[in-house]
């Protein structure tokens, strides 16, 4: 049986090796800080598949998190010696190979559905046990599909030295930075707020201040608090069990009886325009605008900017017509 943290292992292995190649670079002044970061998150990938069967403390993993903050935090993180190829050979590369780039990129979202589909539930021989394991197919489609599209790419290009696949990843690596990580840091996030029960305390303030049976008000609150609260958490999964628990249910659909499917679905999409706007989105907004060497790296939301706010709006009027 092929096993998730098997795909954990093998994660951290490539950050480890990343943080190896940093360390080595003379020509990044702050690649100890690079390695050490990178390094320590290769290490929880690996350590936290223990922690997770509880056969080791959850501590070590804790104090992992908190150095790599004060690493990035204190900007002792940055970009070494670029790897990339000139955007001359990019360019010859790029013409040279047309349309069939895209096939290492289609392999992945294809071995992933099949391995999240025809491959679940298979059995390896007669011993009753799984190909994959039980609940992780789709997870380990994607691994393995990450595998299979890394093979094609080499082949496509004619390279013989994994390496360099090894090296380009390293420099879009460094190019992101910690922001990578904010995605998955902001996600957890929300499951604390939610833990924590913020959204009944602004659920509390909302049903003191807002005028009963005013479904318009409610509505403009419930929208306008999605996309801020995305804004406040660079997630608008982050911020949706939030504003839910506070005014989408209680109020909006509870007591103004309102279609729980128009309600939940338009909040949502209200956060979403949070997401246009916001740098806590790194995966949005910031990081293309390193991998796109944008002078600006708030260009992207200033563009955006407009289209989020007329949605919102939008956002507003269809659940105020469509809800009720």
């Amino acid at each position: 049986m092929i096993k998730v943290e098997w795909l954990y292992w093998l994660v951290g292995a490539v950050f480890i090796a990343m943080a190896a190649q940093m360390a080595l670079d003379r020509g990044n002044p702050r690649r100890h800080g690079s390695a050490a970061f990178w390094g320590l998150l290769g290490a929880s990938f690996v350590y936290g598949t223990r922690v997770a069967d509880k056969s080791a403390p959850a501590a070590p993993l804790g104090v992992a998190v908190l150095a790599m903050i004060c690493l990035a935090g204190f900007g002792f993180t940055g970009r070494g010696t670029s790897t990339a190829a000139a955007p001359e050979q990019r360019a010859a590369s790029a013409a040279r190979l047309g349309n069939r780039l895209f096939i290492p990129a289609l392999a992945l979202p294809l071995v992933a559905l099949a391995c999240g589909t025809l491959l679940k539930g298979v059995h390896l021989g007669g011993g009753g046990r799984v190909l994959l394991q039980t609940g992780s197919e789709t997870l380990l489609g994607l691994g393995i599909g990450t595998v299979v599209a890394l093979g094609l790419g080499l082949l496509l290009t004619r390279e013989r030295n994994p390496a360099v696949a090894l090296r380009s990843g390293r420099g879009l690596l460094e190019a992101m930075g910690w922001a990578l990580l904010l995605p998955q840091l902001l996600a957890v996030l929300g499951s604390i707020f939610q833990s924590a029960g913020v959204g009944t305390q602004v659920g509390k303030l909302t049903t003191h201040f807002l005028p009963d049976g005013s479904k318009y008000a409610a509505v403009a609150v419930y929208c306008l608090g999605m996309a801020l609260f995305t804004i406040i958490m660079g997630n608008a999964f982050a911020a949706f069990p939030v504003m839910t628990a506070a005014i989408g249910w209680p109020i909006l659909v509870t007591q103004l009886h309102g279609s729980p499917a128009v309600v939940l679905a338009v909040g949502m999409l209200a956060g979403f325009c949070g997401t246009l706007v916001t740098p806590m989105a790194a995966n949005f907004n910031l990081v293309p605008a390193a991998l796109l060497e944008l002078r600006d790296q708030y260009g992207p939301i200033k563009a955006q900017a407009p289209t989020a706010g007329a949605l919102l709006v939008c956002n507003i009027a269809i659940m105020s017509f469509f809800a009720f």
